[in-house]
């Protein structure tokens, strides 16, 4: 029976792929439904979404609506006739005659412990807090945001050098690995859902450019993790000298602070001081040219600063 289900997947992004390689190793899926291509880069050249282009590797029909309540969308789910539709990074919110579609509902894999992280950005928002641990989350999906009854979770430790982009390649096999292990037993009725716990509820609102301006107002701490929370998008920067300047990586000195905002070079660096602790700036890249390290940077920016500390 499990192997005859009919099944279509959506998801987007790198993530979401090895959940649908996943499926097609055990189950007839009907479709796939992903996000539009989307100019990318300096040249605004349209990319397709990484699962677009997994679905026409694996010879499998796809549609890429703006709203998934386009009347053509619509018509298309129902002429898939799905008995379940598997989630996974999507990017639109599924509406009611969508959830109700299936037989068997939809199923979401997302990345936290939920009900820890509920959200667009779960992933970013475990760093940016200093977690010790995230993970994946399979649920079956209701109206509310990742408001939907859990099926399985499996967790593992976030490291003090995490990034957004090295968590999400962690992740996404665990995804698929615990999707392809919790669908029979949830197809056979051997797994039940069960509420998510009343306490312990947050949320990773979705991200903006602007999210990654670094306020130096904070502790280098936060501002530390900020950078690696935001890590490849939407990155993190700050003004200087009327240029942008875009930190890649960093790290935290506990010596005291200058002053919030104020430039210093530590130990050779080029460092800002924050409300508790100096950011020291590792890797960064100045609008229009290419990443640098820290040290070469300072070597040609004179102005930078004239206070020199040496970082203990």
């Amino acid at each position: 029976m499990v192997s005859t289900v009919r099944i279509v997947f959506m998801g987007s992004p790198e993530f979401a792929v090895p959940s649908l390689e996943a499926l097609t190793k055990y189950y007839q899926l009907a479709g796939v439904v992903s996000q539009p291509d989307r100019p990318a880069g300096r040249g605004g050249i349209l990319k397709p979404p990484a699962v677009k282009e997994a679905a026409l590797r694996l010879h499998l029909p796809i549609i890429q609506p703006e709203k998934l309540r386009q009347p053509e969308a619509m018509e298309q789910l129902r002429a898939w006739a799905p008995d379940l539709i598997v989630v996974a990074a999507f990017g639109q919110i599924l509406r009611t005659e969508v959830l109700d579609l299936p037989k068997f509902g939809c199923i979401n894999v997302h990345g936290s412990l939920l009900p820890r992280w509920r959200g667009a950005a779960p992933i970013q928002a475990s760093i940016l807090a200093g977690d010790q641990e995230t993970g994946i989350t399979i649920m079956k999906m209701d109206p509310g945001v990742d408001t939907g009854p859990l099926l399985n979770q499996r967790s593992i430790p976030i490291s003090a050098e995490e990034t957004a982009s090295t968590l999400f390649e962690k992740l996404a096999p665990i995804g698929a690995s615990l999707l392809a292990e919790t669908l029979p037993r949830y197809l056979f009725e051997e797994l039940q859902p069960r509420a998510q716990p009343a306490n312990g509820i947050t949320y990773a609102p979705m991200l903006k450019k602007e999210s990654g301006r670094l306020d130096f107002n904070q502790p280098a701490v936060v501002l530390e993790r900020q950078v690696r929370a935001y890590d490849p998008w939407p990155g993190t920067w700050f003004e200087w000298n009327e240029v942008t300047l875009k930190v890649l990586r960093a790290r935290v000195s506990a010596q005291k602070s200058p002053g919030a905002g104020k430039k210093l070079i530590a130990d050779g660096l080029p460092a800002v001081g924050t409300a508790d602790g100096i950011l020291i700036l590792e890797e960064i890249q100045p609008a229009g040219k290419k990443p640098m390290p820290g040290k070469a940077f300072v070597a040609g920016a004179r102005s930078w600063s004239s206070i020199t500390n040496k970082d203990e």
